[in-house]
């Protein structure tokens, strides 16, 4: 009788394991229709930013004047006027009259005149006119700002709305789809195979990466889009921001999807995840609304930077303001990174005694026991 050799099937290691689950995430998400479907708008919406900061720094117009003579060499100093030449005083006024500029400027008759200028107008006083050709006095600043506050502002608001929207949105597909398996008992399916280590490793990972690369085709397509239309001087200073930006998302995510995970595993039903998650929601609602009323502190934002939580838009607004010395965005890395390791390992304890107990949820307190 022959020997027949008969295929031995072995369990997979861990990494294959965390592979596998990984892969399947990846997969559901390229094919949801929904995630398609959020990741362009959000594209969009960050290629329209751009075009539409573009027209309007281009689209601001000038003060149309009306110049007459000598006048012309003042007002062009100013470098803040559409100039229209008259050769007269009366064709500067007759401009003046129909319209067609909003004051003159013409040569001043009087000795006394400062300027030398006579500045005419139709009905009222033209402040802005008036404002620009008068005599200022030096001025010294004592603390120069390093960015306009409101592009600082725009800036902030952006980091913080992209960290907000791609942390909830993935850190949702994580939720439900731990309970989901949960639910329908799958878990058990998968946990005959493979470790409860491996599945919770698998899910942050592939959701990470899905979450990773939608910042970095964000990052890419904003500095595309600066470049593209003339806007390199922003490029310039927002651009390392950005980098440091999607270095800290990284690190960031992971932390925020250990947890969802951890959370979403103590309930058996959809109708829970919510309330089961709103504790780590909150944790990322805490940013966008810090930079929406503190984007202007320094000291607010130094503290957010070193903050786990926070660090993904603290650190990079600091960035971008030149309020961060060269070495603390590697300092607050360090921090931020050896914070997601703690809290891998507390998630990954809470998933594990949680995720086969059905029915009614786990307490955070029975979670946390072997």
């Amino acid at each position: 009788m022959s020997n027949v050799t008969r295929p031995v099937h072995t369990a997979p290691t861990f990494a294959q394991s965390v592979w596998l689950v990984s892969n399947r995430e990846i997969t559901a998400r390229l094919r949801s229709k929904s995630f398609l479907i959020a990741t362009g708008i959000l594209l969009l919406i960050s290629v329209a930013s751009v075009i539409v900061g573009s027209l309007a720094s281009q689209n601001e117009s000038l003060t149309k004047v009306a110049v007459v003579g000598t006048a012309i060499s003042v007002v062009e100093q100013t470098k803040a006027f559409d100039i229209v030449e008259s050769d007269t005083v009366t064709g500067a006024e007759a401009l003046v009259r129909d319209g067609t500029v909003d004051a003159a400027v013409v040569p001043s008759d009087s000795a006394d005149s400062l300027l030398g200028i006579t500045v005419i107008a139709l009905d009222s006083a033209p402040r802005d006119v008036l404002g620009t050709l008068s005599v200022s006095p030096d001025v010294k600043i004592l603390e120069p700002a390093s960015q306009d506050g409101f592009l600082a502002y725009l800036v902030a608001i952006g980091f913080g709305i992209i960290f907000l929207m791609s942390a909830t949105t993935f850190g949702a597909t994580i939720a439900q789809s731990v309970v989901e398996e949960k639910q329908t008992r799958i878990v058990e399916i998968l946990l005959s195979t493979i470790s409860v280590r491996a599945l919770l490793a698998g899910k942050v990972l592939g959701n990470s990466l899905m979450a990773f690369g939608q910042i970095v085709s964000i990052g890419l397509l904003v500095s595309i889009g600066l470049a593209v239309t003339g806007q390199r001087l922003l490029l310039a200073d927002v651009g390392p921001a950005i980098v440091w930006f999607a270095v800290f998302f990284a690190f960031g995510f992971v932390l925020l999807a250990a947890l969802y995970a951890a959370t979403a595993s103590m309930v058996s039903r959809q109708e829970d995840v919510g309330s089961a998650t709103s504790p780590v929601l909150f944790l990322v609602m805490i940013p966008y609304f810090m930079v929406v009323f503190f984007n202007d502190n320094p000291l607010v934002l130094a503290i957010m930077s070193y903050v786990p939580f926070s660090a993904p838009v603290g650190m990079p607004v600091r960035i971008f303001l030149g309020q961060a010395e060269w070495w603390e965005p590697v300092l607050s890395l360090v921090v931020l990174a050896l914070s997601t390791m703690v809290v891998i390992l507390i998630g990954s304890r809470i998933y594990s005694n949680a995720l086969l107990r059905m029915g009614a949820r786990v307490s955070l307190r029975d979670a946390l026991k072997s």
